[in-house]
């Protein structure tokens, strides 16, 4: 016979052993799609700005839509990538105080990286 690895509260919440797993998964796959979306905006732009002057492209990013984009790209793909090392880091990492180290690192790393990038855009389209 079969016995469950779940305890039946797990099974009743839904959560597996690191008990956020099927929070990870829809936010994995909704940032995922959000990505592909908003990466083709963000290479349509690219493409559109190649061979453009400094000033013209400045100008570009000084636009709202534009701004938009470039923000909501750098939120979903930091996101994306905050939660993807998370789910790496339980399951190779071994050692629960560097398990912790590591997932702290890896939020401080991905909030810095969003931050430094979200005020870059910020400053330019601004007119800073």
């Amino acid at each position: 016979m079969h016995s469950p690895m779940r305890t039946p509260l797990g099974r009743v919440r839904g959560l597996g052993a690191a008990r956020s797993g099927t929070e990870h998964f829809f936010l994995q796959r909704v940032t995922g799609a959000a990505n592909f979306l908003l990466m083709i905006a963000f290479i349509c732009i690219v493409i559109s700005l190649a061979g453009e002057s400094y000033a013209t492209a400045r100008a570009a990013i000084g636009s709202p839509f534009v701004a938009i984009v470039l923000l909501l790209t750098l939120l979903s793909v930091t996101t994306h990538m905050r939660i993807g090392m998370q789910v790496i880091i339980e399951d190779y990492v071994t050692g629960e105080a560097m398990k912790v180290l590591c997932i702290v690192a890896n939020t401080f790393f991905t909030v810095a990286i969003g931050l430094a990038g979200a005020f870059a855009v910020l400053k330019i389209s601004l007119g800073g």
